[in-house]
């Protein structure tokens, strides 16, 4: 199943390729960033505390310290899309999921600045991330994917949504859902989404890259800076996050053309 890790960064790159300009990206962003909740599926409605303390503790910093008292955002009506997935396949045999030290080996690797050790374990780590264990929700990926990629961005956020329902522990769903809210224009939910997957994977860097992306957009260089740098300090491999880097610290510095 394949992992949306490298092309979402080259769509929200191009010149809005899906047909929003940037006046009005900003726009709904700074607003959403200022007064909308983050969107949060699993109990953090008015009242609760914010999302981002659920997140590991060196990931908040990141992210809006918006009031946790407003009306939580209403995600995009799926159209009556059908969700069900009866008749799909029976869950194959399990494949052995790597352990945390595994794990924590490919990630080594993937740090690692020379060599070509990294593009194995970075395939590796995909590979992991994208099992969800359950045909079912497997099934409901891709169609969320295929709708993402043919712009039918309201399906795809349908499909999503009852993936990360019935999934919420899967946190390859939390982030396809993010692509699919931001390039719909739902700010503020993707930071939500964006949040709930770093606080089941710390180490997601195409979250982080992507949240980078979001950050810059808005205007807070600061902490796109900083969700940058993380992001290339779990994966240095990433030449649009090194790009990123350089154009902030330019732009900080006051030499940015």
């Amino acid at each position: 199943m394949r992992q949306p890790v490298f092309n979402f960064h080259n769509v929200v790159t191009a010149p809005l390729a899906v047909s929003l300009t940037i006046s009005l990206y900003c726009a709904s962003a700074f607003w959403a960033y200022g007064q909308e909740t983050l969107d949060a599926p699993q109990g953090n409605g008015p009242g609760d505390a914010p999302l981002s303390q659920d997140l590991p503790e060196d990931l908040q910093d990141l992210f809006p310290d918006l009031p946790p008292d407003l009306p939580s955002d209403q995600l995009p009506d799926p159209g009556g899309i059908e969700l069900d997935v009866t008749g799909v396949p029976a869950d194959p045999p399990g494949t052995p999921e790597s352990t945390d030290a595994e794990m924590d080996e490919l990630f080594a690797e993937l740090a690692e600045p020379e060599g070509d050790a990294w593009r194995r374990a970075q395939s590796d780590i995909e590979r992991n991330w994208s099992r969800s264990g359950s045909a079912a929700m497997d099934l409901l990926y891709k169609r969320g994917e295929a709708a993402l990629d043919a712009g039918d961005f309201t399906s795809a956020i349908g499909h999503l949504t009852a993936l990360t329902d019935h999934a919420p522990d899967f946190a390859s769903g939390w982030h396809l859902r993010a692509v699919a809210l931001y390039l719909d224009g739902e700010f503020g939910p993707s930071v939500g989404d964006l949040a709930r997957v770093l606080e089941l994977e710390p180490r997601h860097f195409p979250a982080l890259t992507q949240l980078g992306v979001m950050l810059e957009e808005v205007g807070d260089d600061e902490k796109a800076l900083t969700a940058y740098r993380e992001s290339l300090r779990i994966n240095p491999h990433q030449q649009d996050a090194e790009d990123a880097v350089r154009r902030l610290e330019a732009r900080t510095a006051g030499t940015d053309a």
